[in-house]
This record gives structure tokens, sequence and C-alpha cells, in this order.
């Protein structure tokens, strides 16, 4: 689809995301050492079903075809919004807000996506990506969050999707997906030695892999990166569960995905 026929406020312009009157306040040292104390599981149960597309209702075939043409037809603003909100989302159920500093513009997958990540998604196709960039209130964290819009059907989704469950795939550091950074902004420096936790979904009621990726704004390498799912645990000691990386890849990721749902129900539901 060309640029002339996207929506306004569609993916392809890439670039830090800039949203008049909005401004993110200084890192304050009493905030950040807000953000790393206690260890908690993000709120919403929501996201364990989400990701692995078990919502329990099923969906229909038009619901699926629906969720597959979003990635041209929908505004950037509706899937990625500029200000999120994450009610209970952080360690101890304490509350998130987070601010779009990039969209990436859509695009394939090669470059995107460690070159194993791409080959573990290869039997469902890679039809469209899209990712953005977040930050949150005090500029301490960095997320990139994406959906990948596949080509596959809904027999091989469920068939990725039970590979990556039985063999722990999620979980695995070579398939960890990539950030994306954009100069000028508190994610310039968000490159791969840096990707701290993350968490990785395919779904089946809809062809899209979701996924988001967390690490800390000052550009600190992280030597041993922790899944999510992992770094959220309570008891977690590791220096990404200590800080709430768990709760910021998997809290985000969780929204945004909600959204995409309500997305495809809007489109659905819509007369015809």
């Amino acid at each position: 689809m060309n640029a002339a026929a996207r929506p306004a406020g569609a993916f392809g312009e890439p670039g830090p995301a800039r949203r008049p009157g909005l401004r993110v306040g200084p890192r304050t040292a009493a905030a950040a050492a807000c953000l790393v104390l206690g260890i908690g599981l993000v709120g919403g149960a929501a996201t364990g079903s989400w990701l692995t597309g078990d919502s329990g209702n099923g969906a229909s075939a038009t619901g699926f075809s629906a969720a597959g043409t979003l990635w041209h037809s929908v505004p950037v603003d509706q899937l990625f919004p500029p200000t999120v909100q994450g009610t209970g989302a952080g360690p101890g159920g304490a509350d998130r807000t987070w601010t779009r500093i990039a969209v990436a513009p859509d695009t394939g997958c090669a470059g995107a996506l460690d070159p194993l990540l791409r080959k573990a998604l290869a039997p469902v196709g890679c039809r469209r990506l899209l990712r953005a960039t977040y930050t949150d209130a005090t500029q301490s964290y960095v997320t990139t969050v994406g959906l990948l819009f596949t080509k596959g059907d809904a027999a091989a989704m469920s068939a990725l999707a039970a590979r990556f469950r039985d063999e722990h795939l999620e979980r695995r550091t070579d398939l960890m997906p990539r950030p994306y950074a954009a100069k000028g902004t508190a994610a310039a420096g968000f490159g791969d030695q840096q990707r701290a936790t993350w968490t990785v979904g395919v779904l089946t009621d809809a062809p899209v892999v979701a996924f988001a990726v967390s690490g800390w704004a000052d550009g600190r390498v992280v030597d041993s990166p922790q899944p999510a799912a992992d770094a959220t645990r309570s008891g977690a000691t590791s220096a990404p569960a200590q800080a709430g990386l768990g709760n910021e890849a998997q809290g985000l990721a969780d929204r945004i995905e909600r959204r995409l749902r309500q997305t495809v129900h809007s489109a659905t539901e819509r007369p015809s």
C-alpha cells in the first residue's frame, strides 16, 4: 500500500513520534528508586490468554481474516497510542504510564529480527512488521513493542504456538526480538546488547506474533537478559527483575494486544 493511500497517521512515517504539548518529566533519583523497589506479578491475567490465543471463546474466521489486514488499514495511534496507561502493571501492582517516543516504518522482517527468530517464525511467514518504542514516566526504561503480521492460516498459527509452548522457545535468549531505536530519543542507545527482558507470543485467533523487549534508557549493556515470565516472578533477583523491566515488557505487550483485539472486534462488528 503506498503512502498516499494510507490513512492519516498510519504506518510508514519513521522516526521519533512527536506529540505537541506532551513532555516526559526528567528522571529523578527518587522516582527511579521507587521503580526498582518490590517484585510482583504483572497485573491482568489476560496477558497469558492473549499471548497464546487461549481466550476460551475462540475466534471466528471473519475475525481472523480481519486481523490480518489491520497493518495497512488502521492509523498508528489506534494500535500504538501516544500514551498507554498501565494500571497495576508495575511491580507489586504499581501503576505505569508509557509514552511513545518512536514509531518504526512498516516493513518486512529482514534486519528487524535476529536470524534464528526469523527461522523459527518461517513456517507462518512475515507479511508486515509494525513496531513502536515507549519509555516510562521517568525515562528510566525503554520498551519496543511489535506486532508481526504473518501469512499463516489458523492451523499454521496453532502449530507454531504449540511449538513455542512445547519447546519453550519464548525463553531462549537467541530468539529475542530486536529493539527499535530512534536518534534524538531516550531509546537512541537501545541496541541488541541493551536488551534486558522480553516476551514473545504466537496468537492463534489472529495471524499475529506479538512481542516486547525492554532495557535501560542509559544504554547499559546487559550480560544476562531474562524472559519477562521469569523476571516477573515473586522472588526473582536478577537485575532486570529487581528493576521491574519484566513488568515493563509484559505490561506494555498486554495492553497493546488488548488494543489489537478491540480493533478486530470493532472491525467485525461494523455494519456492512
